[in-house]
């Protein structure tokens, strides 16, 4: 029996891991995807454009924008350094909504996904919580709303197994009933990296699917389904144990290739010479009767996803309201 091969894929959502493997050892271009790399003061900005069908193809992604943050220092802790994220965030935030063609007067609905109760799938609750929302006074008393702010209001709707309703369709009936102009949906996603774990922020505007970054495949929030245009922002907070085996075990193969090389047969066996998806499936094969693949997130992940979330919230808050300072986040907890 011939093996799919395809079933054994290193689980991502981040669409700079998906170019990185498509490009594989080589790092060649991809025809169709565009890439732009920044980096200052220990913050990397990466802009990638997936432009036409064979771009999507190569790298798995749908056609569209996508801007990835990667932020190694932020496990330290260190405050000034979130502060910096979250204006990086912030001004990049506000670029890529001017890109896609968003105003300043545009209405927004933020929709925090995933579930309060459970710690790595909290980042869209908290950032609603921290969010700065202002339609009830565009509703109530429109005349006293000073300049800078813009109609900005907020969902945390919970996830299918505590409401018994989808996610998207919460969001499709508030969408119907108060109309913004564009939908902020920010939700957890899985990595092939532990070290972008909680360091990593992305931003696409190609919508969002709930539950993507654990491998559930539902009806998402996207503008072909909702009808008005929806930006994804994503944090990896997970990542699947067979995908760190994994990178262990290609960690030791470029350890023992070394001034060992001639050991590396020796040591590694039929492991040296396996593709990266044919030892995958080994290792996933393996794990089955542990009950299928585990998702693992750090120890300090109730750390991290405050921090993060502050981040995010933070940054949106000045992205989206020109009167507002990045580093005010905490006044408009709720």
């Amino acid at each position: 029996m011939d093996l799919d091969l395809q079933l054994y894929s290193v689980r991502t959502d981040l669409a700079v891991e998906a170019k990185e493997m498509a490009q594989g050892p080589q790092k060649m271009p991809i025809p169709g995807v565009n890439e732009e790399v920044e980096e200052s003061d220990g913050i990397k900005v990466t802009r990638l454009g997936v432009a036409n069908a064979a771009g999507s193809q190569a790298i798995g992604r749908a056609i569209g924008n996508y801007v990835t943050l990667e932020v190694p220092g932020l496990r330290d802790g260190d405050t000034g350094l979130q502060q910096r994220v979250s204006d990086v965030f912030a001004r990049e935030f506000e670029k890529f909504m001017t890109k896609i063609g968003i105003g300043k007067d545009s209405s927004v609905l933020i929709v925090g996904l995933g579930n309060w109760n459970v710690t790595p799938d909290s980042l869209g609750p908290l950032v609603v919580e921290n969010s700065l929302i202002t339609r009830q006074f565009y509703e109530l008393v429109p005349d006293q709303v000073s300049p800078g702010y813009r109609n900005v209001s907020a969902i945390a709707p919970g996830v299918l197994g505590l409401t018994g309703i989808e996610s998207s369709e919460v969001v499709q009936g508030i969408v119907d009933r108060t109309k913004p102009d564009v939908i902020i949906a920010i939700d957890a996603l899985a990595s092939r990296s532990l070290e972008r774990i909680n360091t990593t922020i992305q931003i696409a505007d190609i919508g969002i699917h709930p539950g993507s970054g654990i491998g559930n495949k539902r009806r998402g929030l996207t503008q072909e389904i909702l009808g008005v245009p929806c930006i994804a922002i994503g944090v990896p907070t997970v990542c699947y144990a067979s995908t760190i085996v994994n990178n262990v075990l290609e960690m030791m193969k470029k350890h023992f290739g070394g001034e060992g090389a001639a050991h590396t047969k020796e040591i590694m066996g039929l492991l040296d010479e396996i593709s990266e998806q044919e030892r995958l499936a080994l290792v996933k094969e393996v794990l089955e009767p542990l009950g299928h693949d585990l998702i693992v997130t750090p120890k300090e992940i109730d750390e991290f996803i405050e921090g993060i979330a502050n981040i995010v919230a933070s940054g949106l808050n000045a992205a989206l309201h020109d009167a507002v300072d990045p580093g005010n986040v905490g006044a408009y907890t709720h």
